[in-house]
């Protein structure tokens, strides 16, 4: 059987009306589902027919949750386990008495980024929509019944497992979701996708995806280091990329954020400063410095604190917005770069 949380709003319109019943019902169930979070089949106010057609037609499990882990700062980390018994992990960010969600778009990553921790465990599958958005609902549900009058997630960042630009349609489809007005209506502004420059997705991404917010993983102006961070630099190059990156209208007041992942002696030196700095000078830029988050195997180092603030002043000097970036759940392996479900 097929998941409701497959379908975006127009689809479920049009899958109403091919079958001869009343399209005021997608409303009603989006209103229910992702507006008013209820799990359980939806029978209020829907004609016996509809209700028939659902209970026949669709399934509304999301993943399960296999484990939780809790860090000190109330961040929270889940693995969810899928229909196939793959797992990926999901991460509740606080801030504000609210949280952000930051969501994996696949089992693993091609990427093979070696800063990441899922780049280690290379790409098994991509998520499905229903997978996307289980996670947000899941993580929900989970904030209603452990966290009551908590349950505030106001930012989604698909900055998970996975380069979400690889998956393209299912994130595309699962945005379109969370932006339904008749349901979780969350705005075009308050979802971000981070990619590690896949230039095939950024190609789609002024026609198909405009308005929602874009982070670069940037961490270096320097081709022969990025290809070290990031080896796809050597298909699609920082360059191309950028240029891309240019010709994506913005709204007023937007900007593209840059991820500049902060390596003890490696990406962390004034020079590498300055060039980061003239690369981004006069463009709609925000750069979110990043220290490196250690993970079991990794070669590289995390910078002394007084190198990263050494780093932010220097592009302070190019009047470009610079933010060091708290790391959060760090203690449960759940900072930036730190996802792994390798078995």
């Amino acid at each position: 059987m097929r998941s409701f949380y497959s379908l975006n709003y127009s689809e479920l319109k049009e899958l109403l009306q091919v079958e001869g019943l009343n399209i005021s019902g997608a409303n009603l169930l989006f209103n229910w589902h992702y507006k008013k979070k209820n799990f359980d089949v939806c029978r209020k106010d829907l004609s016996k027919t509809t209700q028939v057609f659902l209970e026949e037609n669709f399934q509304f499990d999301l993943p399960k949750i296999d484990t939780v882990h809790m860090a000190d700062d109330k961040t929270v980390k889940f693995l969810f386990e899928l229909k196939d018994g793959r797992k990926v992990e999901s991460v509740l960010i606080p801030f504000h008495n609210k949280y952000s969600i930051c969501l994996s778009s696949q089992v693993g990553c091609a990427m093979n980024c070696s800063f990441c921790f899922t780049g280690t465990q290379g790409l098994k599958r991509n998520l499905e929509t229903e997978e996307v958005v289980g996670q947000f609902l899941g993580a929900w549900k989970w904030l209603r019944e452990n966290r009551p009058g908590e349950e505030r997630i106001l930012n989604i960042v698909f900055m998970g497992q996975g380069e979400p630009l690889h998956n393209f349609d299912t994130v595309k489809k699962a945005c379109e979701i969370f932006q339904a007005q008749e349901g979780t209506s969350i705005g075009t502004q308050k979802i971000t996708i981070s990619t590690s420059g896949y230039l095939p997705g950024l190609k789609r991404w002024k026609d198909e995806i405009p308005g929602v917010n874009l982070a670069l993983s940037l961490h270096s102006p320097f081709e022969e280091k990025r290809n070290e961070l990031i080896p796809i630099n050597k298909r699609f190059p920082l360059d191309e990329v950028l240029k891309y990156i240019d010709d994506i209208p913005l709204k007023k007041k937007q900007f593209v954020t840059y991820e500049y992942l902060l390596i003890d002696q490696f990406n962390d030196s004034e020079e590498d400063a300055h060039i980061t700095g003239k690369l981004l000078a006069g463009k709609r830029a925000y750069i979110n410095l990043i220290p490196f988050n250690p993970f079991p195997g990794s070669e590289y180092k995390r910078p002394s604190q007084s190198r990263v603030e050494a780093f932010k002043e220097v592009l302070d000097t190019y009047k470009i917005p610079t933010l060091i970036r708290t790391t959060k759940g760090d203690d449960v392996l759940a900072a930036c770069g730190q996802l792994n479900t390798a078995d």
